[in-house]
């Protein structure tokens, strides 16, 4: 699944900002250093926004483009922030079988977001997953914590009202 770039504004503190620059200095010079530099700057963002990924390619002195292969290929990578309630849709086998898609559709319409978004507010970020490990309960999305499943479309509006 190609991972989409997000159109939220970057906003950094000096202590992240700090932070960023300490964990390049550390890695500088190292044999594989661009793998624990990235999980770093994720634990600092929370994701990889492109000006932290543009930074950390020149402080360590390779392409940018490097850096971006390398955030978009594996999934521990978050190229988005995450909203205050993220969403997860499963697009495994039995949850698609049974009507994810339509659900994952629905929720995008309701949005006004696609798979791998945020909304403007922060408040939503909508991913595709391949299995919660709730089969027996297909379709299913989860909202942070919380597990909804034998999903209809016609019931993602009144879901998404409880927060």
């Amino acid at each position: 699944m190609k991972k989409q770039m997000t159109s939220v504004p970057f906003r950094e503190t000096e202590e992240q900002r700090a932070a960023l620059e300490a964990v390049i200095e550390k890695h500088r010079g190292e044999g594989g250093a661009l793998m624990p530099t990235l999980q770093e700057a994720q634990d600092i963002y929370g994701y990889l926004p492109t000006e932290v990924q543009i930074r950390i390619a020149h402080g360590l002195g390779m392409p940018v483009s490097e850096v971006f292969g390398v955030a978009t290929f594996y999934s521990q990578f978050l190229l988005n922030p995450k909203g205050e309630h993220p969403i997860s849709v499963c697009l495994g086998t039995a949850c698609y079988v049974k009507g994810s898609g339509a659900v994952m559709e629905k929720l995008e319409s309701l949005l006004g977001i696609k798979s791998g978004g945020i909304t403007e507010d922060l408040k939503f970020s909508l991913d595709a997953t391949r299995c919660i490990g709730a089969c027996g309960l297909a379709p299913v999305m989860m909202i942070g914590e919380d597990v909804y499943g034998r999903l209809d479309p016609n019931q993602i509006k009144g879901i998404l009202e409880k927060y």
